[in-house]
């Protein structure tokens, strides 16, 4: 796991306007928004810079499945001429360049406390402030406080029998070490096969001498045709871009929109779109047609065109089966884009160990045990996903009015108000919380749209000489039904994925993302009606 020594520095005590928790996409661009409404801010992060997600996910292969045309701030079109990306897809090291270009830009580093992590957020209601604790004594006040704390940014680390007898290293890929890791020569275990698991594996076989995959369940993955950015690329983007931002302030479409009444189309035509959008890469084949995800009919010939082109790819029809998925719907769990996965089990140094069939057992000093047989290994590397969508924010101790603790008001899964806002907790805003397009959506467009919202919201407060917000219970209860009834229209509620949490023991089974229409629409809505479903005071 990556080692981070902390730079020693005095507890702060002070009060501010408003504070804001993460040093990503999101925490940098809202301390922007503040700092131009001229507030008071302190930033805290718990890495040593900016980055996020980014700075974390260091492992072999990682890389963004929107492309990175795309997965780019829109809200300056001097950052938008004067930042180049090299690749469709742009890898880990450039995207964390990206952040760091922002940071410099627009001198963010100097708001934030690095290597700090905030445990505790208490409402004090006589002032209508929130009181930041941290992990370094600090004690700030603030009028308003933005969580900006990131829907995958705390790794779910499985309970293995016997894990700390190993006597090599394990890896987890969410906190990967900051140095290279050199693999030359070694037998190495990976667990897992999600996102970071398809990315990384091909880039571990090139190294190591053996590669032995745990796989409990198989992915789809798409192919992403992953290349280098031309002149021409740009050129095309460009022509189209304003038309793009237009698209964006129209409210582009929800995942499904109104899919279940669309006509299911004739067989041959499905898998020629189909086709057409395998060649072109990318995730784009789950929205081939309206209905791909609320038709099981529709659903079912997208999942075996994946079937037929990955037992096309695997040379060993054993295997192939192994890697084709089967119980879910395609698209209902994270959808992956991988360079050379399944042709990466070709290899003679890689093997696939299916552990539905033969579960682990232990991890032991010399390496791992199945119910089946025993695996020698030098190295481990967890590739188990992430405490999804609620694992940042009740990992802290946050506590609303009349001492309600988030842990409990969520203790049935998560509730907000349009992603934004929970009842009782007046002044706290979450970006993509739970409840908004958020991990459905391009990341970053969904963070322009929350904190453009989230900085009028408090310019607003600001200007009418107000100083507290907070949901009502009935605007956010009836916002909660709407999420899950839009849910249950679609295929998503199919699958055990981590959008409903069912990768961490006893979490409950909530699909907490909003996968319907007009979501920014609703948002602007209800500002312009004086912040309907708010009390505001």
């Amino acid at each position: 796991m990556a080692d981070q020594s902390k730079t020693a520095r005095a507890p702060m005590v002070k009060t501010v306007d408003a504070v804001v928790v993460g040093g990503g996409f999101g925490g940098m661009y809202q301390l922007h928004r503040l700092r131009e409404l001229g507030l008071s801010l302190q930033g805290f992060e718990a890495g040593d810079d900016v980055g996020g997600t980014w700075y974390w996910n260091r492992y072999p292969g990682a890389r963004c499945d929107v492309p990175s045309l795309f997965y780019s701030f829109t809200f300056s079109e001097a950052l938008t001429r004067e930042w180049r990306w090299s690749e469709k897809y742009a890898a880990q090291p450039e995207i964390l360049r990206y952040a760091g270009h922002i940071a410099d830009r627009y001198g963010l580093r100097d708001l934030i406390a690095f290597q700090t992590r905030v445990t505790k957020a208490v409402f004090d209601e006589g002032s209508n402030q929130w009181l930041i604790e941290t992990d370094r004594g600090d004690q700030v006040r603030a009028r308003w406080c933005v969580m900006a704390t990131g829907c995958l940014s705390v790794p779910q680390e499985p309970q293995i029998t016997g894990a700390e007898s190993f006597k090599g290293p394990i890896y987890h890929t969410g906190r990967w070490p900051h140095e290279p890791v050199d693999f030359t020569g070694q037998r190495v275990g990976v667990i897992g096969t999600g996102s970071s698991g398809i990315q990384s594996i091909p880039e571990i076989a090139k190294q190591a001498m053996h590669v032995t995959v745990f796989q409990r369940t198989a992915n789809y993955s798409l192919p992403a045709n992953n290349g280098p950015l031309t002149d021409a690329d740009y050129e095309k983007h460009q022509q189209g871009y304003a038309e793009y931002l237009e698209l964006l302030k129209a409210g582009a479409p929800g995942v499904i929109g109104g899919a279940e009444t669309a006509p299911i189309p004739p067989l041959e035509k499905q898998r020629h779109v189909y086709q057409k959008h395998w060649d072109a890469g990318g995730t784009t084949l789950i929205l081939a047609f309206p209905n791909v995800l609320t038709s099981q009919e529709v659903n079912d010939v997208a999942s075996d065109f994946v079937r037929e082109k990955i037992k096309a790819k695997v040379k060993d029809p054993a295997v192939a089966e192994k890697l084709s998925p089967r119980g879910h719907p395609i698209g209902t769990k994270r959808i992956c884009v991988d360079l050379e996965y399944f042709e990466t089990f070709n290899r003679a140094n890689v093997s696939l160990v299916d552990v539905r069939a033969a579960p682990i057992q232990a991890i032991t000093p010399t390496g791992l045990r199945t119910t089946e047989a025993d695996y020698e290994l030098d190295a481990i590397v967890l590739a188990t996903g992430f405490d999804a969508m609620t694992g940042a924010l009740l990992a802290m101790d946050i506590t609303g009015v009349g001492g309600a603790r988030l842990d409990q008001a969520w203790a049935g899964g998560p509730a907000a108000y349009l992603g934004l806002t929970v009842a009782g907790f007046p002044n706290l805003f979450m970006v993509t919380g739970p409840g908004s397009p958020s991990v459905l959506s391009n990341m970053l467009v969904a963070i322009e749209q929350h904190v453009d919202w989230i900085s009028d919201a408090i310019a607003h407060m600001r200007a009418k000489g107000l100083n507290r917000i907070e949901a009502q219970p009935d605007a956010q209860a009836a916002w909660v039904a709407h999420v899950k009834a839009t849910a249950d229209s679609s295929l998503f509620p199919k699958a055990n994925s981590w959008y409903m949490g069912a990768n961490i023991p006893g979490k409950p089974r909530v699909f907490p993302i909003y996968i319907g229409d007009g979501y920014r629409r609703k948002c602007e809505d209800v500002a312009a009606k004086g912040y309907e479903g708010f009390t505001v005071g």
